[in-house]
């Protein structure tokens, strides 16, 4: 399974060599940042998972710091965030938002539709669109890290399942091979 992940994520001397990320070389090049084991491959995928549901474009950023602080890999928790795109994004939210009204209980918050993108200009519309956030307020919030928080428990779960499975499945392979 490593060598399947590591043919397709990028190796740490390509990218050392780049001249935008060289200024972060003893930080962002450290060794465990791109060691790929199963546990750093199941931390990676919690802290993407986590961190796919941050707003706007932070995800990675978030991913990124969350990634130096627990030492797990870096370019598979980036990879891990892109299950948030605007095809999901939508359905995800509304989901932490019918979380979030769950737990605080019915009258926390009403869900209204977006403002539609009018004919004023985009910076109304942006305002407009903060404001529908912002109406939204406690019961996304809330939702939000409650369901990135059960997506991040999964997907570390399935990770070490589906990589302990694969081990055992090798492991049965070999035996047979040399009987």
């Amino acid at each position: 399974m490593r060598r399947l992940l590591k043919r397709y994520l990028p190796d740490h001397e390509t990218l050392a060599a780049n001249r935008w990320l060289a200024p972060f070389g003893s930080t962002l090049f450290h060794p465990r940042l791109w060691h790929l084991n199963r546990h750093s491959a199941a931390g990676a995928v919690a802290v993407g998972m986590f961190c796919g549901l941050i707003p706007g474009p932070f995800q990675m950023l978030g991913a990124a710091l969350c990634c130096m602080v627990f030492r797990v890999n870096l370019p598979l928790a980036l990879f891990t965030t892109l299950y948030t795109n605007p095809l999901t994004i939508l359905p995800l939210y509304v989901a932490a938002f019918a979380i979030g009204e769950w737990i605080l209980g019915p009258g926390a918050g009403h869900f209204t539709a977006p403002p539609e993108w009018g004919a004023g200009s985009l910076a109304s519309w942006l305002d407009a669109l903060l404001a529908w956030v912002a109406g939204l307020g406690k019961p996304l919030f809330l939702g939000l890290v409650v369901l990135a928080s059960g997506l991040s428990l999964a997907g570390y779960l399935l990770t070490r399942v589906a990589w302990r499975s694969y081990l055992i499945h090798q492991w049965r392979k070999r035996r047979n091979s040399l009987t």
